[in-house]
């Protein structure tokens, strides 16, 4: 068994309180949890918007306390729910404007989302219509572009977003992850993943586990090895998508996480790489 160290990770899918959904932990005990562990960095995400103010708030207590003697970074993110208005470049701008570090298409309100939990699709955030980009996308493309962050595709469906990273390509958007290509609410397949690596060099997002229903979650640790040995670690990004009360605590499915890689011949070297590298070029920070 390999000696594990959280020295220096960044995690880039990690939820908090407050939530409409009570998470295990709050931002400070998130923070408290992440500088503990000697973590670099975290991305905080919501279904209900933009969590960019609450990381202000992190690393400013953090800076005011005696814990400011650390290199430890809170992260903020907007996701385009109907919460935020949809696909909406106000909002977007505002959270760009203010430190947000990551961009998400639809999680809850996608209609793929909808279909596939047999929820009426009256109110949901659409991103094509008759068959492209809905308008909106060309300035939030833009903004993604000047602000050098990240597009994470959601909970879209695989062929939207075989569509959509084309089309973000196009308008040049460089840093674009395949959210939890893994989970069955996306359901990618391998071969999808293998090809959408190939055809357009994305990063997909590999998480901990995810819900089954009835408060039961499912490793996706098999899945995601199987991931890498096919699609190539340097394409393979290592999250949590962690905050459940039913999963272990941030740090400790972290630590399980890269433990199961490490014992199934997944190198130290990799692993870095899956943990460290491709986040801290996605968030502009040094490796």
């Amino acid at each position: 068994m390999t000696d594990i160290s959280l020295k220096g990770v960044i995690d880039m899918h990690v939820h908090s309180n407050p939530d409409i959904r009570h998470r295990a932990y709050d931002d400070f005990e998130l923070m408290e949890a992440a500088i503990r562990v000697g973590a670099r960095a975290i991305v905080i995400k919501t279904h209900q918007g933009i969590t960019v103010d609450r990381a202000y708030l992190c690393n400013r207590h953090n800076e005011l306390t005696n814990h400011g003697n650390n290199d430890f970074t809170m992260f903020g993110s907007i996701t385009l729910n109907h919460q935020m208005g949809g696909i909406n470049p106000y909002a977007v701008e505002s959270g760009l404007k203010l430190g947000g570090k990551v961009v998400w298409l639809p999680t809850q309100s996608a209609r793929n989302t909808k279909l596939k939990t047999n929820q009426p699709t009256e109110g949901c955030v659409d991103v094509f219509k008759d068959g492209k980009p809905v308008p909106e996308l060309k300035d939030i493309f833009q903004l993604i572009k000047d602000f050098d962050v990240v597009l994470g595709t959601g909970h879209i469906s695989p062929d939207e977003c075989f569509r959509m990273v084309e089309a973000a390509r196009d308008a040049g958007v460089e840093k674009i992850v395949v959210t939890h290509p893994e989970w069955w609410l996306v359901g990618m397949s391998l071969e999808d993943q293998v090809r959408i690596v190939q055809d357009y060099n994305v990063i997909l997002e590999h998480c901990f586990a995810q819900p089954m229903g009835g408060g039961k979650y499912k490793s996706n640790l098999p899945m995601n090895l199987e991931a890498i040995k096919a699609c190539g670690y340097k394409n393979v990004m290592v999250s949590t998508d962690g905050g459940q009360v039913e999963n272990p605590n941030w740090e400790i499915a972290l630590g399980q996480y890269i433990q199961f890689l490490a014992d199934n011949g997944i190198s130290q070297e990799e692993i870095h790489y899956m943990t460290h590298t491709i986040q801290a070029g996605l968030l502009g920070l040094e490796d």
